[in-house]
């Protein structure tokens, strides 16, 4: 059933605040602009998308080392990177009502009237903002405490360059993984999950020989099309995912080369990943402050080089919302109407949940909780998460419920379960489709549709 984009975005939140997928951030108190906090159900996923980015990106490879750095860096991190003189944004304010906006994002019409879209007032001139959160570490507050929380991971991969090669003697070429938190102090966060001022990465630096120009384009492009392959594994629909060739004029300095994944999200085809061809920025800046060598001695040649540097990065909060927004559905089951969420049963939060079909009848409840604790067993030998135990409500509303979650499977203990050994039903949550399955088979043919 089509749903008209400019309210599935409000139906999406109104689901995920409702099932325990994302709440709004200090909500009690009215909010916080740009955080967000995630229930049950969205810590879940979340798990399942990391997991399956780490499998596939360092676990499944025998050049990916994996890294966690600290949050708080020394300032001069940030002083080698750039960020502290250039990472900001154009920002206007409104002479009237005082409300700030970033310029490029302004409506056309309002730049050029100079008019503030939310009260129609004059915009004051355009100013830089450096959207670092500034903090300072230790008791005395002066130029030598400040810190900053990080505003990407990137550099905390950097910055160990010198240990890795240190502790492990990789040859090129290699990478460095890490999934972890970034902070940015954004003027306007918007489109829920999608824009946020703390968010979580998943990036890789993956070092190459920048004396072999045709394997470094090779290697970016088979990277490149690893982060597509990774979209697809998450389930995600092909015709809403769009390859982005970044003009020169729009790519970062320091990169010489950029590919933009953007996505078909409800509010328009926006930026999901990106992969950029970072040279040797990076570690020549923080070889040029720090005076520590990181270079790379080549054993073959006898030569030291400073590895180039190719980045693709993740945007965890987006990918979950790209998979909430494609996994929504709306369609109807005997007449009723119904919303699911159809993720694919890797990424789904519950895999399988196990009801008693009646919850006052004491030997249907226990035979159900049985079958609950041996599918739990039998799938965590498998590295198989999520199933649950519900009994809440009549069976008709735990469907629903199941199927608002994204539940692949329900199982049903019923009359015929106990009294004649005569199996449990399975109904698949898309079709509605419920079959009759041995109990001695179970575990088979839900693994198998999982």
């Amino acid at each position: 059933m089509a749903i008209k984009e400019e309210t599935k975005m409000e139906k999406i939140i109104s689901l995920a605040k409702r099932r325990g997928f994302v709440y709004q951030g200090s909500e009690i108190y009215g909010g916080l602009a740009g955080t967000w906090d995630y229930g049950p159900y969205g810590v879940e996923l979340r798990k399942n998308i990391k997991g399956m980015w780490w499998k596939k990106f360092v676990d499944d490879r025998d050049d990916m080392y994996g890294v966690d750095a600290a949050i708080l860096m020394n300032q001069n991190v940030w002083k080698a990177s750039g960020h502290v003189g250039g990472f900001s944004d154009p920002l206007v304010e409104c002479k009237k009502c005082k409300h700030r906006f970033r310029e490029d994002q302004l409506e056309e019409e309002n730049r050029k009237s100079n008019k503030c879209p939310d009260c129609d007032g004059a915009l004051g001139e355009s100013r830089q903002f450096n959207m670092m959160f500034k903090t300072h570490i230790g008791a005395i507050e002066d130029e030598e405490s400040i810190s900053y929380l990080r505003p990407e991971t990137a550099q905390g991969m950097f910055v160990n360059f010198k240990n890795i090669m240190d502790s492990f003697h990789p040859k090129l070429p290699f990478g460095l993984a890490q999934i972890g938190k970034a902070f940015r102090n954004e003027i306007a966060p918007r489109d829920f999950i999608f824009r946020s001022r703390e968010f979580e990465q998943m990036e890789i630096e993956y070092f190459v020989d920048p004396r072999d120009q045709k394997k470094v384009t090779e290697t970016f492009d088979t990277l490149f099309g690893e982060q597509i392959s990774f979209l697809k594994d998450l389930g995600l629909s092909d015709s809403k995912i769009h390859k982005i060739e970044v003009p020169d004029a729009d790519r970062a300095f320091y990169s010489k080369r950029s590919v933009d994944t953007e996505f078909d999200f409800p509010f328009g085809q926006k930026e999901l990943l990106g992969i950029a061809y970072r040279t040797d920025h990076d570690l020549k800046s923080h070889f040029n402050l720090s005076k520590v060598d990181l270079s790379y001695y080549d054993e073959d040649t006898k030569e030291r080089i400073i590895p180039h540097c190719i980045e693709p990065t993740f945007g965890l909060d987006r990918l979950m919302l790209a998979v909430l927004s494609d996994a929504y559905t709306e369609d109807e089951i005997d007449g009723e109407k119904r919303v699911y969420l159809k993720f694919a049963p890797k990424v789904a939060p519950v895999k399988v949940a196990v009801f008693p079909l009646l919850k006052n009848k004491p030997h249907l409840v226990e035979k159900a909780k049985e079958v609950f604790q041996m599918l739990k067993k039998e799938f965590s030998a498998r590295g198989i998460n999520g199933v649950m135990f519900d009994d809440n409500g009549n069976i008709g509303k735990r469907y629903r419920r199941q199927d608002e979650i994204g539940t692949p499977f329900c199982v049903t203990i019923d009359f015929d379960t106990v009294e004649k050994d005569a199996g449990v039903t399975v109904r698949g949550r898309d079709g509605g489709k419920q079959e009759r399955v041995e109990m001695g088979k179970l575990v088979e043919y839900l693994t198998k549709g999982i």
